[in-house]
């Protein structure tokens, strides 16, 4: 008797990591099925997926979107129930039928589903930064209580997760620091006084990976990067201090561990999504995830250069402020992640250059007064207070 599939609820399921997630499920649809799936506003896409995977759930951000989708389902005689809202999010997030949620939605709207799951005890494949930025403590309080089973997608995560040892009670003595690789995105070499002239295309022209435009942007001023930090930091349980960053271009070794003993376990495979998710969705087994395989005769060279260097910091001067708020009050991050939410939709809109960007981060850091969060209510409010802030940072700033 074979055993019942997977059940697998996919928020944010038409965006890159939501794509790929359902790439993985139909190669194994004798061991995975689309319990429920959810996105934005991309009724068209989301009417496609529901035809092809047939999930139980469909969510929609909002009534209109749900109503258009609610009317292709009908007309395609589709079995899914559509429903939409912050709240469905929830509703399918921990849903008792559901046995994994891949987090893919962007952007702090994440969370409340990430913290639902977790509370569910769901195995919980989390790609939404966001969780672990804006929630810290409290989201990893929620895994604990609900005794979720938390799998990094992150390719960078990812590869931590996978150098370690399954042990995690050996973390605390055996790893000295965990190194993030980074691939400089596609302005490495830039002199930075250019980088005032960016173009939004040019800065979602990334040279390795196939992301959407907002973690395209992230990754040009690798802001992407300090956001992992602070996801590494939860994760694993380590001190800032222990967290170094590698740029890596070529992005074959996708980050790494050194042990007490300097020697170092690293994660290596092509730039190809799929292979995450594909260990996260069958952990702690491997299966096929479509991936190509490394071809090492045509590695000719791997090379790494200190993100630290006074020439990356002036190219990124983004990266340090993921140390700058973890070493202050709880908080801070979800402060820092919500002013680069803005001003990277500031920056995409035409509002501001690409070199302030950092300006309003660092602004908002700065302006932003609050008590530290005791709830996911004040999470909300303490992004709602910064997005402000940064808004009016972004007012005041000139071309």
């Amino acid at each position: 008797m074979s055993s019942p599939r997977t059940r697998v609820v996919v928020l944010g399921s038409t965006g890159s990591i939501g794509v790929n997630t359902l790439d993985v499920i139909a190669r194994h649809s004798e061991r995975f099925e689309a319990f429920a799936l959810t996105a934005s506003t991309n009724v068209e896409v989301m009417a496609a997926q529901c035809a092809k995977f047939r999930p139980v759930f469909a969510v929609m951000a909002d009534a209109d979107a749900g109503k258009a989708l609610q009317e292709l389902c009908a007309a395609n005689s589709l079995p899914t129930r559509v429903l939409w809202g912050a709240e469905a999010l929830v509703t399918v997030a921990e849903h008792e039928q559901a046995d994994a949620v891949m987090a893919a939605i962007v952007g702090a709207a994440g969370l409340a589903p990430c913290m639902a799951a977790a509370r569910a005890g769901k195995r919980l494949l989390l790609a939404n930064k966001e969780a672990l930025v804006v929630g810290g403590h409290l989201f990893m309080d929620a895994v604990r209580q609900g005794g979720a089973t938390l799998l990094p997608i992150d390719s960078e995560h990812s590869a931590i997760f996978q150098s370690l040892p399954q042990d995690r009670s050996s973390w605390k003595t055996n790893v000295d620091k965990i190194i993030l690789t980074a691939s400089g995105g596609p302005f490495r070499t830039w002199a930075p006084e250019k980088l005032r002239d960016v173009t939004p295309d040019q800065a979602c022209a990334h040279p390795n990976w196939v992301m959407g435009r907002k973690i395209s942007v992230d990754s040009a001023t690798m802001m992407n990067k300090a956001l992992e930090v602070i996801e590494a930091r939860y994760l694993f349980d380590v001190e800032p201090s222990q967290i170094e960053v590698v740029i890596h271009p070529q992005s074959v070794i996708h980050s790494m561990v050194q042990f007490v003993d300097n020697s170092v376990v690293a994660q290596l495979g092509t730039p190809d999504m799929r292979g995450p998710i594909a260990y996260g969705l069958s952990w702690p087994e491997r299966i096929e995830s479509g991936a190509n395989a490394l071809d090492f005769s045509s590695l000719q060279n791997l090379t790494f250069e200190a993100a630290s260097s006074a020439e990356h910091q002036a190219r990124f001067p983004g990266l340090k402020l993921a140390w700058d708020v973890l070493n202050d009050v709880p908080g801070k991050t979800a402060v820092l992640n919500a002013a680069n939410e803005i001003a990277v939709a500031g920056f995409l809109a035409g509002r501001i250059r690409f070199d302030q960007i950092y300006a309003v981060n660092a602004a908002t850091l700065a302006q932003v007064v609050f008590d530290t969060p005791s709830s996911l209510e004040d999470l909300y409010v303490l992004d709602a207070q910064s997005r402000q802030s940064a808004q009016q940072t972004m007012a005041n700033l000139s071309h």
